[in-house]
């Protein structure tokens, strides 16, 4: 796509990336037939070439209003549109560049600003966002259905961790809401992983990935975010950690791009390199054991929903499913499984509309093999799904944990 920056857009940051991606992109529209968006709208502007255009018009100097934010906002940032395109467009980070310039020349209505910044607020906080749902679950019967919808009202209590020292020593991301809104995702992880004979060490200093601020286009403190993780990791590594897991599959897709966003920064570009190469899905890790060591009990019918982040940001698409098909567990047929629940971080709260009925869509795609229950891989994903309140949706790690002999 021929393209030329204005040169107020020559003066960005990461200008030269921008148009290297725009020029990459041929227009074939092939990215629309797997965008969930263009799929509902049917609007050229909310697919991924329609956005490229806007971003494209954008840095050409042209001007923006509320409607082109509209459409941008619109995107999931699936990334599904990476992963059938041809030519290889790497629109994620064409999108966080576009993002970015169009948040500092349109100014929000103030009910998004609220919205955006009281999320970003509170979902970084751990301890916060514990606080505010404990309150929420307490006035759960009094709210309207749509806010009942994203406050579970119970959750697995965490079995205790093991206190073995083995050998073999690994980091992991606790997460932001995770611990609160499934507290046992992670003890199941450090059970499981106690068996093969891996033990879990603790960062205290590290906190949010940086991925929801980055997201909602505050990105600096997200990459701020992001050096205090290394700093409070880099003591382990240096110790001989080998790696650093995370149960939570967006939090893994953007721990694996701090490398990326970092490269440019003297003083964390090596460690961030380091720190993106040890990252690890936790399915990545245990496929590598000897887990049929773990078979045991009776084994549920399940269906497996494969987060977007998971197959398309990190590639990971059938390795958790592969795990479950060794473990003994009978997996059904999901339809569409490549398209996104509608979760995407924090859309299912900026764009509730069309984040339902992208849930509706997979849901009757998860639930057309009469699965006992629903798993996956993603905390976001998980409570998403389950808020529907129609199939059960669990962690696939917490499966794993309660089969053990």
């Amino acid at each position: 796509m021929q393209t030329k920056l204005s040169e107020q857009a020559k003066k960005l940051p990461r200008a030269d990336e921008a148009e290297s991606i725009l020029r990459s992109c041929v227009h074939c529209g092939f990215c629309n037939a797997t965008c969930p968006t263009y799929q509902i709208l049917g609007n050229e502007l909310d697919g991924p070439r329609g956005r490229i255009y806007l971003i494209k018009q954008l840095l050409e100097g042209e001007d923006v209003t509320e409607k082109t934010q509209l459409h941008l906002d619109r995107c999931l940032t699936c990334r599904n549109c990476e992963t059938t395109c041809p030519s290889g467009v790497e629109y994620h980070t064409l999108l966080d560049i576009g993002r970015a310039e169009l948040e500092r020349r349109v100014s929000r209505p103030s009910g998004s600003r609220v919205l955006r910044n009281g999320l970003r607020q509170v979902i970084p906080r751990a301890k916060v966002f514990s606080t505010l749902l404990k309150a929420g679950r307490l006035a759960r019967p009094l709210l309207p259905h749509k806010l009942q919808e994203k406050i579970p009202s119970k959750a697995v209590m965490p079995k205790m961790r093991p206190a073995v020292n083995h050998e073999r020593r690994m980091l992991i991301l606790e997460g932001c809401v995770q611990p609160a809104l499934s507290p046992n995702t992670n003890s199941a992880a450090v059970r499981v992983l106690d068996r093969l004979g891996i033990s879990i060490v603790k960062a205290p200093r590290s906190g949010c990935c940086g991925a929801t601020d980055y997201h909602l286009n505050a990105q600096e403190v997200g990459l701020g975010r992001a050096r205090r993780n290394i700093d409070a990791w880099w003591p382990e590594i240096d110790a001989g950690a080998e790696a650093i897991i995370q149960t939570a599959s967006g939090c893994g897709a953007f721990v694996k791009e701090y490398g990326h966003l970092l490269r440019d920064d003297p003083n964390y570009a090596t460690k961030a390199a380091r720190v993106s190469a040890l990252t690890r899905d936790l399915s990545e890790v245990i496929c590598a054991e000897p887990i049929e060591s773990l078979r045991a009990g009776k084994r549920e019918k399940i269906a497996f929903h494969c987060p977007c982040t998971l197959q398309h940001a990190q590639k990971l698409g059938g390795v958790v499913e592969g795990l479950l098909t060794r473990l003994g567990y009978e997996l059904t047929d999901v339809p569409d499984s490549h398209l996104c629940c509608g979760s995407a971080g924090t859309y299912s709260l900026t764009q509730p509309e069309l984040s339902t009925a992208l849930r509706d869509r997979k849901l009757d795609a998860l639930e057309s093999g009469n699965p006992e229950l629903i798993v996956t891989a993603n905390i976001g994903c998980q409570t998403h799904l389950d808020g529907a309140g129609r199939t059960r949706v669990r962690h696939w790690i917490e499966l794993v944990e309660d089969a053990l002999p």
